[in-house]
């Protein structure tokens, strides 16, 4: 209930400017409700198992959208239209929150052309997997270089593109450089915005942060299967590293890691001149960075310096200068296709 009210607080300062007046918070048991907002008592209810069950920065965005409901009524003084109505809409368009009755963020699908797209990416990326090195990195490359081009036309064309969000990972107190580093993969390489957004761990009553990622369907697609593929590849570089090494620890584990991300970053930047030389420049999506500054309205920018650069490292981003991206081909729960990682 504390983190609740800090995070109302947090919320009214960022989005409302501070012209909300903190009601009465609750945690409700109605399993037909997510969160609500009851003008007559004052009172934002969100669901207890919300809470409890599911990641904060869902509760976060349910918050967020029964604020959008007390601003309505509280600061613009509109209680004649329906909860959902017009006026309600608009603020939530303006602020970038939500607006579904659900209350939870919005899981648009793909439009055909981006389901095609992914498509094709994702049987390149199948065929990556292949014994011969080279035909490996050239199905790579090549799906790298499709996923450039569409990104590039599409801005290019001022198609309508949709925009949405995902949190990647598990939240954790303390980010290490390879996190880091694998959020500025995606960032630099993969067409998203990434930022680290504070959450609270209920079950464990502590802080902590997480990745979030935003961008179109296809980029949080294929955003979301590397982080995955590369947090998943990097703990098994290591595991064939210490039992080449014959290391009875996990003391190099994080400056290892943190080399294998640093390898692959610039494997990355490679290809990207590559690309630049035969004329596939991405420039930034301006639709994409008002989305994110929407979302994000208070950012703050800190620097971090990287860990030591021994020979851990040194090894570790051999390592990473090696991995080529695959994965086979595969179908998500909603039938469309889905870049998850294949078995080990």
């Amino acid at each position: 209930m504390r983190e609740l009210r800090s995070t109302y607080q947090d919320l009214n300062a960022s989005y409302f400017r501070r012209a909300l007046k903190i009601p009465t918070i609750e945690l409700g048991d109605a399993e037909r409700y997510l969160g609500r907002w009851h003008r007559e008592t004052r009172c934002i209810e969100i669901g207890r198992r919300l809470v409890i069950e599911r990641p904060w920065g869902i509760v976060v965005e349910v918050l967020k959208h029964e604020m959008a409901h007390q601003y309505v009524h509280e600061v613009l003084g509109q209680t004649s239209e329906q909860a959902h109505g017009p006026a309600f809409r608009g603020v939530c368009q303006r602020l970038g929150i939500d607006a579904h009755a659900s209350g939870l963020p919005d899981a648009r699908g793909e439009d055909p052309g981006e389901a095609r797209v992914l498509e094709r990416i994702a049987k390149l990326l199948a065929l990556a997997e292949s014994a011969n090195v080279n035909e490996a990195q050239a199905a790579m490359n090549a799906a790298q270089r499709l996923m450039l081009k569409y990104n590039i036309d599409s801005v290019a064309e001022r198609q309508a593109r949709g925009y949405g969000f995902r949190h990647l990972g598990k939240p954790t107190g303390r980010v290490t450089e390879a996190e880091r580093r694998l959020a500025s993969i995606l960032g630099k390489h993969f067409f998203v915005d990434v930022i680290w957004v504070p959450v609270y761990r209920p079950l464990e009553g502590k802080r902590g942060s997480v990745l979030e990622i935003c961008g179109t369907h296809a980029n949080l697609e294929m955003a979301s299967y590397v982080h995955a593929f590369l947090t998943r590849t990097a703990e098994q570089l290591w595991t064939a590293h210490k039992k080449a090494k014959a290391l009875g620890g996990n003391r190099d584990r994080r400056t290892f890691v943190a080399g294998v991300m640093a390898g692959f970053d610039e494997k990355l930047g490679t290809q990207r001149e590559i690309n630049t030389s035969d004329g596939l420049v991405w420039v930034k999506d301006a639709d994409l960075g008002r989305y994110y500054r929407q979302r994000h309205p208070r950012i703050q920018h800190v620097k971090y310096a990287g860990g030591p650069r021994s020979e851990a490292h040194a090894e570790g981003r051999a390592a990473g200068r090696r991995i080529v991206l695959h994965k086979p081909v595969g179908q998500g729960p909603s039938g469309g296709v889905r870049l998850l990682p294949g078995k080990s």
